[in-house]
């Protein structure tokens, strides 16, 4: 699935001067990371908003916003924001500076064990 490359546009520029943002190619879509730990993301022409569980309610009943559903089961802390509720450039950076606030919050993120590398085994030569 293609993602709106203007809003994409739209997310770096508010989001350019903030240290520790990084973008990756998940969902179908594009992510936006925080320290490495997802805050928003485009899937096609929505914006995908990690609000957090305690902001969930109120992000909801505002306009333009729905539960996400991606996977087909509601996931709780997270919205999906249509382009009428992020047409301004106000609108936008509320939802971003929303998002990044929460995952800020957020313990960091346990990098993954690697698996020491064992030692290789050499065949006996006949």
């Amino acid at each position: 699935m293609a993602y709106d490359t203007r809003l994409a546009g739209r997310i770096r520029e508010h989001v350019g001067a903030r240290r520790g943002v990084t973008e990756k190619p998940m969902f179908g879509g594009l992510c936006f990371l925080l320290d490495g730990k997802m805050f928003a993301g485009i899937v096609g022409e929505e914006l995908m908003a990690r609000v957090g569980p305690d902001a969930h309610d109120e992000a909801v009943a505002r306009p333009h916003a729905r539960i996400m559903d991606f996977t087909g089961r509601p996931m709780r802390g997270y919205v999906f924001v249509g382009p009428d509720g992020m047409r301004t450039k106000p609108s936008l950076a509320r939802w971003l500076d929303q998002c990044a606030e929460h995952v800020a919050k957020l313990p960091a993120k346990a990098g993954r064990k690697r698996r020491a590398a064992s030692p290789r085994k050499r065949r006996a030569m006949p």
